[in-house]
């Protein structure tokens, strides 16, 4: 009984401090715009003020982490260097919105945030998977024992995180339409980042995340190896992809709006 009681007190404390008669409406979509069980859509929007607070941290901590390519790229350029910490900075500021009640008037950052956290949340775990890291020597053993618990520890970090990033991109349609206009300002925004991290720098060299198969020549990185190709060919893919979601996600509350 008394365990029962404690889970009881926890419950209403719990809707007590994270209520759910604010949350928006769950309405049916196909399960590719809305593949989140409906219990984690909801739990992420009760507690909301800890995933901003999470995304803020992780984009403090993004911004430190492009502290070596900051010094490589010119500063007119910089805006284009760190992806991922701007695409939790746009889910911090877009989440934020929808609860202190500005979301109606930010169509366009819902869905850069959209954009941003399925974009660089796949990109980046695919990237460290297909292109790992090269150790001193060839060898694990060269990196010492603190060595090695912070470069796997740092790997597991940076997968584990950018996944959750995809994760929390579908919290989004709870509360934003992705009108055309909106959907066109992400995709604008993420196909110039694609041309100038890929295809063409115009200030520079190409501004995507260093790769750990781009060997480094003194001058900058060699940008001709296959796996700048590859990176571009998953980076140009996804930010077709994200403009099929949000399009789709649009059509499909629309057409439950029709239908209810």
């Amino acid at each position: 009984m008394s365990g029962a009681s404690a889970t009881d007190r926890v419950r209403r404390a719990y809707d007590r401090w994270f209520p759910a008669d604010d949350l928006p409406e769950q309405r049916d979509l196909p399960r590719f715009v809305a593949p989140l069980p409906d219990w984690l859509e909801d739990l992420g929007l009760r507690l909301v003020w800890l995933v901003v607070l999470v995304n803020l941290a992780g984009t403090a901590f993004g911004f430190w982490f492009y502290g070596f390519q900051f010094t490589i790229t010119e500063p007119v350029m910089w805006p284009f260097v760190p992806d991922s910490p701007m695409a939790t900075l746009f889910i911090a500021l877009s989440l934020a919105s929808w609860k202190l009640g500005y979301a109606d008037r930010v169509p366009w950052l819902h869905a850069l945030a959209f954009f941003g956290c399925i974009k660089l949340g796949a990109w980046t775990p695919v990237v460290l998977t297909v292109f790992p890291v090269e150790y001193p020597g060839g060898s694990l053993a060269a990196l010492g024992t603190l060595g090695f618990l912070w470069e796997y520890g740092l790997y597991s970090f940076l997968v584990v995180s950018h996944l959750a990033m995809v994760v929390e991109a579908f919290l989004v349609h709870r509360y934003a339409s992705f009108s055309a206009g909106a959907v066109a300002v992400a995709a604008a925004w993420y196909t110039l980042n694609d041309v100038l991290d890929y295809l063409v720098p115009v200030v520079g060299e190409p501004h995507h995340t260093v790769l750990n198969a781009e060997p480094f020549l003194g001058s900058g990185f060699d940008h001709s190896v296959p796996a700048h190709d590859i990176a571009a060919a998953v980076a140009i893919a996804l930010t077709v992809a994200c403009v099929f979601l949000a399009l789709s996600t649009r059509a499909a509350k629309l057409r439950a709006e029709l239908e209810g």
